[in-house]
């Protein structure tokens, strides 16, 4: 299970400041006044070793009245749904009442806490933080969010109070993990019964009839799955049911135990950019994907052609998904999906040889060499497999840190050919060895000592 923390604290203390800088991305709102976050915020980490999702929320004010009180409430949810909770303090400003009464709160939890002192640039750690130690929630991390100083002993305190890191669905017990995804009433849980054979999950023609993620194994020629049926994902403006609020980090955490993920959109109704941004969480996750097209059978042949149209305009970031045109009321094309899956989860979890995928890099840079830098040719020497589901190559070689994104892409594409991958991504990373002499001076040796000297003498002599 993806582990959840969560950023609390006053108003304008640098919770959303925070969230961007571990996230990496600029999704939450930052501007210098209180009350600009009013909803959660919901990113994945992108430092530190270990996978987790991070949670932003709205600033805890004492007198919480209209919009505040909702923030209020969107905090408590966060709370409940959080492993661990950052409380973050403006250190400039110092201690106040309401930090203490949020302290009395967070202690009633039953969760670690971690206090976070921010804003600490060019003050002196050992004055200001004396007065944080009466909110009796352990030793403060001293932070600056804006510039990332402090930001690794804070992630080193949380994994040591993190849950135990539990890997997705194991191969030899749940099988081969499937999660149905998508927006609310696209035909989740009938493709769900449609696959099983039978009626399993709860049918009905409104938004939101499944609230939490749904897991069933099940056998099918003899191979293991676990099918998850996840509550359908929809804006952050239309989710006001403090129930539904919880499925959605349910959902995301569905993606990431899975091994293949199918996302549903109804054929009969554009693409949204509320599917594109569910489907760029899916990416990130590094899961295989099939786009299944419901509702195929009632298209006319123009409604199909613009489908298309629409795939190959607002997705083009997943041209290696499988596009799969079904009926899950009907059963057209679902009996397929099968074949699809085992495709999928072959590519994802593949075994890729040293000597094969260093081959594979010769005959890409021999077709097409890498470019110059400073005159010089950036050399790939070798690669190797980095890990499964999603497949990462490693590759080693000189000034690898210069190589443009054009030539990463190329590589990307020329492995996914020549491996024969189908619907999963595909990452490359790249490694340059460190030099442990660079920026040192070499020592002369005693003759090259009395070298220098003779050479020096023999240029003065000839000046004369």
């Amino acid at each position: 299970m993806l582990p959840v923390i969560a950023l609390v604290g006053r108003p304008n203390v640098g919770k959303s400041t925070l969230f961007n800088y571990l996230t990496r991305s600029r999704e939450a709102l930052v501007a210098d006044f209180p009350g600009l976050t009013r909803d959660r915020q919901y990113g994945r980490l992108k430092h530190g070793d270990r996978p987790c999702l991070i949670v932003d929320t709205g600033g805890i004010a004492d007198d919480a009245e209209g919009i505040e009180s909702l923030a209020r409430k969107q905090v408590q949810i966060a709370l409940e749904e959080a492993d661990i909770v950052f409380f973050m303090v403006d250190a400039r400003e110092g201690l106040s009442a309401s930090d203490k009464v949020i302290a009395d709160t967070l202690r009633k939890l039953a969760k670690p806490v971690v206090l976070v002192t921010n804003k600490m640039d060019g003050l002196d750690s050992n004055v200001v933080m004396n007065d944080f130690y009466s909110l009796a929630l352990g030793e403060p991390i001293a932070c600056s969010a804006s510039h990332g100083r402090g930001v690794p002993e804070l992630l080193e305190r949380a994994y040591q109070l993190l849950p135990p890191d539990k890997d997705a669905v194991d191969d030899n017990q749940g099988g081969i993990g499937i999660a149905i995804v998508g927006r609310p009433n696209v035909g989740k849980s009938t493709l769900v019964n449609r696959l099983l054979g039978e009626e399993r999950v709860i049918v009905f023609d409104e938004p939101g009839t499944t609230r939490d993620s749904i897991y069933i194994p099940f056998e099918r020629n003899g191979k293991k799955f676990t099918l998850v049926d996840t509550a359908g994902m929809r804006r952050r403006s239309r989710v006001s049911e403090t129930i539904e609020k919880f499925s959605i980090i349910k959902s995301l955490q569905a993606i990431e135990k899975s091994h293949v993920v199918i996302y549903l959109i109804d054929a009969s109704e554009a693409i949204t950019d509320q599917d594109a941004h569910l489907l760029g969480l899916v990416l990130e996750a590094g899961r295989a994907l099939i786009i299944g097209l419901n509702k195929w059978d009632g298209l006319s042949a123009d409604q199909k052609a613009n489908i298309h149209r629409q795939l190959d305009v607002k997705l083009t970031f997943l041209e290696f998904a499988e596009k799969h045109p079904i009926s899950a009321l009907h059963g057209s094309g679902v009996g397929k999906l099968f074949d699809v899956v085992h495709t999928l989860y072959d590519s994802a979890m593949v075994n890729m040889s040293t000597p094969m995928l260093t081959r594979v890099l010769k005959e890409a840079t021999d077709a097409h060499q890498p470019p110059l830098v400073g005159n010089r040719r950036i050399k790939l020497k070798y690669a190797h497999q980095g890990g499964r589901n999603p497949p990462v190559i490693i590759v080693h070689g000189v000034q690898t840190d210069a190589l443009p994104i054009s030539y990463k892409r190329y590589l990307t594409n020329y492995y996914r050919t020549k491996l024969n991958l189908s619907g999963t991504p595909l990452r490359l990373e790249f490694k340059t060895p460190i030099n442990p002499f660079k920026g040192q001076k070499s020592k002369l040796g005693d003759k090259q000592v009395e070298k220098r000297k003779r050479l020096v003498r023999r240029i003065k002599k000839n000046e004369k």
